[in-house]
């Protein structure tokens, strides 16, 4: 991230250039993926600029990497594998913007893909990185997020820590701290959403609903900081549950009843993704027996749960 700056959201033009001829061949940049959303919702119509549609963010700790070598004398980038073209896309816009030569990109993720776990908007993270590390120039995230915004809505995790995060705009909200240690007992349903037709037809909600997005929102401000993991628990809960009717989880229901019945801290959801988890706190002194106890919960409905870190 020594390349990436977080200086305020409407400075967003590319600064501090250093000649745009690599001073190395390649350069390596990594982003971490999300557990779905902590939160995500519409909040109330008026209070924040612009879109109301927010998330915020559940960093873990897996991650995409891309490796970029420029060729001088081409504006192209080619990218491997050949399905990531929206990193295509991202790459080839920031090169022209630095006025750069192209490349090849190079990308590898340990996350799944249309899952729900910010595996786009970690290539594109990571490329961008990746293109402003070799040529030694430093990018302001807010330039990032406007590459973003002309390809798809964005989880945040250009951000470190936890952000609560407007996805349609690709814009901050604000940064809430950091996420105790948690670990998620997280199954996947199947299938794939895609980003882009996911927002497309998602629709609007009640102004009752909008006012409980507003008080989860207030709670997680207060809860993060502190550290409070039953009280981050209860949020994802409620948020998973209030989101239901719009991408029901068949298996939301058990992993509810096996949250409730080995006192876990409650459980989280991609809302535009296939992963339910449940929430467990790593630093509890009872935490090998709960987990133990969570996977012989799941193991009936479910055969291979894989656990998830929080960054």
């Amino acid at each position: 991230m020594s390349h990436q700056t977080f200086d305020g959201p409407d400075a967003t033009q590319i600064i501090a250039k250093d000649g745009l001829q690599p001073r190395v061949h390649s350069r390596d940049a990594l982003c971490c993926g999300t557990f779905g959303e902590l939160l995500q919702g519409q909040l109330p119509v008026g209070s924040i600029a612009r879109d109301p549609h927010f998330l915020v963010t559940m960093p873990i700790a897996l991650f995409a990497r891309a490796h970029f070598m420029p060729i001088a004398g081409t504006r192209s980038v080619t990218v491997y594998p050949s399905h990531k073209v929206k990193a295509k896309r991202l790459a080839e816009n920031l090169v022209i913007a630095l006025g750069a030569s192209g490349g090849i990109l190079l990308l590898q993720s340990e996350l799944a893909e249309g899952k729900g776990l910010a595996s786009s908007s970690a290539d594109l993270v990571a490329a961008a990185r990746s293109i402003a590390g070799c040529f030694k120039c430093r990018v302001r995230t807010s330039f990032i997020e406007k590459l973003m915004a002309e390809i798809e809505p964005s989880d945040g995790v250009m951000y470190p820590g936890v952000v609560a995060y407007q996805q349609r705009e690709c814009s901050l909200l604000s940064f809430l701290g950091q996420m105790p240690r948690l670990a998620i007992v997280g199954i996947d349903e199947g299938g794939t959403v895609e980003t882009v037709d996911y927002d497309q037809r998602r629709g609007e909600i009640s102004t009752n609903q909008r006012a409980e997005y507003q008080e989860l929102l207030n709670r997680a401000r207060i809860a993060i900081p502190k550290g409070d993991a039953a009280t981050i628990g209860k949020i994802a809960t409620s948020s998973a549950l209030l989101h239901q009717e719009r991408t029901p989880k068949k298996h939301l229901n058990s992993m509810l009843k096996a949250s409730e019945a080995t006192s876990a801290l409650g459980v989280i959801v991609a809302h535009s993704g296939t992963m339910i988890g449940i929430l467990l706190d790593r630093m509890a002194a009872d935490f090998p027996r709960k987990l133990r106890s969570v996977l012989a919960r799941v193991a009936p409905f479910y055969n291979s749960p894989k656990i998830y870190l929080t960054m």
